[in-house]
């Protein structure tokens, strides 16, 4: 019996011996294309952040609407009923919560609603015994 011995080649243990690594200009092109990607990936951030916020100022408007309607409704239909602007005005709840704030404001006429870095002034129209008052 003879026993054969089989000698392998050495290409044959190094699967990757014909390929090179990449090329210095191969690297840097991508390094460029990842930096152009990331510039514009930026910038698309910031624009649907300033969306963002002006979309919150916005719902914040439409929530003081809200609330004076609701405010104003119910001195309406409670025993006592309407008396002034006055009273709806301090029964009004205007803090809209974390990220608003006024500057100056919010005043019986109106005030200048914050939220980040977004702001809009607001006019306020009193209320009567026959319509309730508005934020515009």
């Amino acid at each position: 019996m003879i026993l054969r011995y089989e000698q392998k080649n050495i290409s044959d243990r190094r699967p990757f011996h014909h390929q090179r690594g990449f090329t210095l200009i191969e690297l840097l092109s991508v390094m460029v294309i990842m930096s152009v990607m990331t510039s514009v990936s930026v910038k698309k951030f910031d624009l649907l952040s300033d969306t963002a916020s002006v979309n919150a100022i916005k719902a914040g408007l439409r929530e003081l609407n809200t609330r004076e309607t609701l405010v104003w409704t119910q001195m309406k239909l409670s025993d006592a009923g309407w008396a002034n602007d006055d009273g709806v005005f301090n029964a009004l709840d205007k803090n809209l919560g974390t990220g608003y704030r006024w500057d100056p404001g919010p005043l019986t006429s109106g005030g200048t609603l914050h939220y980040k870095s977004q702001s809009i002034d607001l006019n306020r129209t009193q209320s009567t015994r026959h319509s309730v008052g508005s934020w515009k």
